[in-house]
């Protein structure tokens, strides 16, 4: 920490719940096995490619979390704040720094990730997670953050004020946020429904399209329910404060 109190660094000095690692790997080798049997109902002449797929996207989640562990950090100096994410950097003077918030991780993120994560927010209303500035790696991110806005200050030529015009495009980037994480489940929610829709064309012996099923009908549908809620949020917010973002 530099003289004036507010040079620090902020890396990883907790390694991620073991129980992460091991039910990506169980679902990843899962995928693996199914994706060397032969569909034997369908002529046993070609792979199904429900599994490769999910083994892809798993090797890519498995990749972000070991990057995220090992290379993002938040950096701050008298100059500013670096955000050094998985893969890209992004940095910010501190006048164009509008707000750093602390804010409960979304539902569905579950006791294995950290629950309180902290972002930036410019002038734009626009936020970007400050990597490792959270409940898994402080104590008390909440008193971190106040701390350092504390130190911050004098390095800035504006106030901590808050700015209606500001404060509205964050509530707007709040409602978009929620309506697609909405979306999101919406569309999980489809996608096993199409289970039952497949289960139902092959016990009546009618040709089922699996790429249809499982892929372009859950993202069409979970689109369509993002893109009305956030319509509907716009002009009516939720009273469980949607301002202060998702949930």
């Amino acid at each position: 920490m530099d003289e004036g109190g507010v040079e620090r660094e902020y890396r990883r000095r907790r390694n991620p719940p073991l129980g992460q690692f091991l039910l990506l790997g169980l679902i990843l080798l899962n995928a693996l096995i199914q994706t060397g049997r032969v569909d034997a109902d369908r002529g046993g002449s070609r792979f199904r490619w429900e599994p490769p797929f999910i083994v892809a996207l798993l090797v890519l989640a498995v990749a972000r979390i070991a990057l995220e562990q090992f290379r993002a950090r938040t950096r701050v100096t008298a100059a500013g704040i670096t955000a050094q994410g998985p893969v890209r950097a992004r940095s910010w003077a501190w006048s164009e720094v509008y707000d750093i918030r602390v804010e409960q991780a979304p539902r569905g993120s579950g006791r294995m990730a950290p629950q309180w994560l902290t972002y930036l927010y410019d002038f734009q209303g626009r936020r970007f997670l400050l990597p490792h500035l959270n409940d898994w790696q402080l104590d008390d991110p909440y008193a971190e953050v106040a701390e350092l806005c504390l130190a911050a200050a004098p390095h800035r030529s504006l106030t901590w004020e808050r700015r209606p015009d500001v404060e509205e495009r964050i509530r707007q980037g709040a409602v978009r946020r929620r309506a697609w994480m909405w979306g999101v489940y919406g569309g999980i929610g489809v996608f096993f429904a199409m289970f039952v829709v497949d289960i139902g064309l092959i016990l009546m012996e009618r040709p089922d399209h699996p790429l249809v099923l499982f892929v372009c009908v859950p993202l069409v549908s979970g689109a369509v329910l993002a893109a009305a809620l956030q319509w509907y949020w716009s002009t009516r917010p939720p009273r469980d404060g949607v301002a202060q973002g998702p949930d």
